[in-house]
């Protein structure tokens, strides 16, 4: 019976996936692979990558097997801000994320739509939007002079990715559309932000390649729920 239960979890969680985005998936996971042999990444810096691309994509579907991706990743991508000194981003992950993720669960199972399990996606309003977006742009500037105090890595983009994520992860577990563009910022940010670690050593190349695909996909799902939003309205 709970063999049965799992492989209908399973077959549910893989229905609304297009041909093309399954062979886009394909090629991303074969590219990291192919180039973590080539240049010895870190085995740690790969599987973050894969999970953490597995969890954006299965959120952007609205699944909630997202989450269980999304709590593997977490977990090794810590390891990472650790080694790097990225203290923003390891206390993000430790000490927002991995609740957080867990809580989504729990939210997320209770706006499924019944037909493809789906979650039932909203919107805020606009004087949400400039409370919400407002009380970010502060929290930033906070943080950075935060994190320049305890001499971190790289206190500008460390400090904003972390707030802005912060709000990005809440937009999630409340389903809005939101969500998107605070990571098309932290994505972008995270890009050249461990692009510089590169840059100065680190062997973490799976990770930039992973958040170079997070910002394409933040972009990619914007558009799909925006469609959707519009057409449900």
């Amino acid at each position: 019976m709970n063999l049965n239960k799992i492989k209908n979890f399973i077959t549910t969680e893989l229905i609304g996936w297009k041909k093309t985005e399954i062979i886009a998936l394909s090629i991303v996971f074969a590219f990291i692979f192919i180039n973590a042999y080539l240049v010895k990444d870190s085995s740690i810096a790969v599987i973050s990558a894969i999970c953490g691309i597995l969890y954006s994509s299965m959120a952007g579907k609205g699944k909630i097997s997202c989450y269980f991706f999304g709590l593997c990743g977490t977990g090794c991508y810590s390891y990472l801000s650790f080694q790097n000194a990225l203290w923003g981003n390891l206390i993000l992950y430790m000490g927002y994320y991995l609740p957080m993720q867990i809580g989504g669960i729990f939210a997320w199972k209770k706006h499924l739509k019944d037909e493809t399990q789906e979650i039932i996606k909203t919107s805020l309003s606009n004087k949400q939007r400039v409370i919400l977006f407002s009380l970010a742009a502060i929290m930033c500037v906070c943080a950075i002079f935060l994190i320049k105090f305890f001499h971190g890595s790289d206190p500008v983009l460390d400090g904003t990715t972390m707030v802005l994520s912060l709000f990005g992860m809440y937009f999630t577990v409340k389903r809005c559309i939101e969500q998107w563009f605070m990571w098309m910022i932290v994505n972008g940010l995270s890009v050249l932000m461990w692009f510089n670690l590169i840059l100065h050593g680190a062997k973490t190349y799976s990770t930039l390649i992973m958040w170079v695909v997070y910002f394409i996909l933040s972009v990619y799902f914007y558009i799909c729920w925006n469609r959707e939003l519009k057409h449900n309205n």
